[in-house]
């Protein structure tokens, strides 16, 4: 009798020990968040630092255009920083993680100054010699626009000068009638907060285009123009750019800011969606092109995180260990990173033929998009509560999680 007591103790300790380490705290997946991003991010922002980005940044692409390598430098640091921004908005203080915040601050100030100074040896292409750097100074200042203070604020004068002017040169660019439109669009936002003035109809033309024109197709998703792609531009692209956008106009008080919320209702319901894609595995479906962004495609759901806009049904918490839960799942196999640190292309490891031909090194770092809820502090309730489990890791226990319903209106 002794002996079966003393198995069931035992027993029931190895479970508690194995329940305690499925479920961490808040703060440790805090903290795993941020090595992650740090990991990631670090190869890119310190090199930019340097002036030397171009010298050391790897290139693997099925691409054979001869501009193609010489495009993947801002795709690097336009999308680094389109997810790392608000995590370092928080700016310094005396924390562990304060002060590794301020390392990345005066990584990404001085990298940004280098990327705009003509005489850098990683000063950047923005202009019309190739279409692409429409895209990613979008994705750029998306991510200086979610920094005001930390990182437009604390450019010094010439730095902000130089960079204007460099997002002035991409107007040589013409958008193609899809989700490029909004890079213009996003452009002319930022333009219009930096400086007061931009091109209006650049502007407008995006916006009106998808939420006008018969874009919008219905339960939060858009066409990707007029046609409808079974991807996740939605999250990746559209939804995060319109929801800025239009912040941007309503700010300034511009016909058409008034849609935003109506945007908001339908990322609301997009990120309903993306979560219940997470499976109870902390996978999702492998569908559609540019995948090898890997986690990047929960842009959208971690932008409501952080907007603090999540809708009631969608607890943070039980975000936060779903994205935890892919995270970890998507590091789990080997041969993410080369040996220097830098992404390689694939969805869970190195599968380039999963890529499409415009896809390089530099446009990898989308993922650095999924850590936009680290822009809400460690005591946010986001990060404080207790472990949750999320949707379909309750269906498929059996626990009965309600119907889904479709957004009818908006």
């Amino acid at each position: 009798m002794k002996n079966r007591i003393g198995i069931w103790v035992a027993f029931s300790f190895l479970l508690f020990c194995l329940k305690s380490y499925a479920q961490p705290t808040g703060n440790e997946d805090r903290w795993y968040w941020v090595n992650t991003m740090v990991k990631i991010a670090n190869p890119v922002l310190d090199n930019l630092s340097q002036g030397t980005l171009k010298k050391n940044m790897p290139f693997e692409s099925l691409s054979t255009e001869p501009l193609r390598r010489e495009v993947s430098y801002l795709e690097a640091v336009g999308r680094t920083i389109c997810g790392i921004a608000p995590w370092l908005e928080l700016g310094q203080d005396q924390t562990k993680e304060g002060k590794l915040r301020a390392k990345y601050i005066q990584m990404t100030l001085k990298g940004l100054k280098n990327a705009v100074n003509p005489d850098s040896p990683d000063y950047l292409m923005f202009d019309n010699r190739h279409f692409q750097p429409l895209v990613d100074a979008a994705h750029l200042v998306q991510g200086i626009l979610r920094a005001p203070k930390q990182i437009w604020g604390n450019l010094d004068k010439e730095t902000q000068v130089r960079l204007i002017k460099e997002l002035k040169r991409t107007r040589g660019i013409k958008p193609k009638e899809s989700n490029w439109l909004l890079f213009a669009s996003m452009v002319e936002a930022a333009l219009l907060e930096f400086t007061g003035e931009c091109d209006t109809y650049r502007l407008n033309y995006g916006i009106h285009r998808f939420l006008e024109d018969g874009w919008y197709k219905g339960d939060a998703w858009y066409g990707d123009g007029q046609e409808f792609h079974l991807d996740f531009y939605n999250s990746i692209v559209i939804h995060p750019m319109l929801t800025d956008i239009l912040a941007i106009m309503k700010k300034h008080n511009l016909e058409g800011g008034e849609n935003l919320d109506k945007q908001i209702i339908r990322q609301q319901r997009l990120s309903e969606q993306l979560e219940r894609l997470i499976s109870p595995e902390g996978t999702y479906p492998a569908v559609g092109r540019s995948i090898v962004y890997r986690f990047g495609i929960f842009h959208a759901l971690s932008q409501m995180s952080l907007m603090k806009r999540l809708p009631e049904k969608l607890l943070g918490e039980q975000v936060r260990c779903a994205l935890t839960a892919v995270l970890h799942r998507q590091f789990a196999t080997p041969n993410n990173f080369d040996k220097n640190g830098w992404l390689k292309i694939g969805l869970s490891g190195n599968q380039i033929n999963m890529s499409e031909s415009y896809i390089n090194t530099g446009s990898l770092y989308m993922c650095a998009t999924i850590f936009l809820a680290l822009g809400l502090p460690a005591e946010d309730s986001f990060w404080t509560e207790t472990y949750m489990e999320w949707t379909n890791m309750k269906a498929w226990k059996g626990i009965d999680v309600g119907a889904d319903k479709a957004l009818r209106k908006g």
